[in-house]
């Protein structure tokens, strides 16, 4: 079952939403993943400020490739985001921004996860925890 894991990774920024956000995965280690979505006018809310929208996006993407990334897909492959909490910091204006997404546990089915978001320069963007289920 690991093929299916690696192939959903492979496919990941394929994914229709995902390729309209522009993402691409820059790390990728079993229960941490780096994400960036590259500034584009498409994707801002005002201004040159990236939408909201597409930062908690970015956060809930990049928890769940965490847990997948580290997931035996032997335990089973249907999925889900159960809960998703995010603290915007900051504004990213005009700049790609970068989420680290990490697993804090791995229970049975529920995957706890972190992720931190800055922009191009390192400034905190935002920050945020979700819950992702496979079972």
């Amino acid at each position: 079952m690991k093929g299916f894991v690696d192939a959903l990774v492979s496919a990941y920024p394929s994914v229709p939403f995902q390729k309209l956000l522009g993402i691409e995965i820059v790390e990728l280690v079993p229960d941490r993943v780096v994400v960036k979505v590259p500034f584009r006018r498409e994707l801002v809310g005002g201004g040159e400020a990236l939408h909201g929208g597409v930062m908690s996006s970015l956060l809930d993407l990049t928890g769940a490739l965490a847990a997948w990334s580290g997931h035996d897909a032997a335990r089973g492959v249907k999925a889900s985001t159960v809960s998703l909490t995010i603290n915007y910091l900051s504004a990213a204006i005009g700049r790609d921004i970068l989420a680290t997404g990490v697993v804090r546990r791995r229970g049975k089915e529920l995957i706890f996860c972190d992720v931190n978001i800055v922009d191009a320069d390192g400034k905190d963007v935002a920050t945020g925890s979700m819950i992702y289920r496979i079972v």
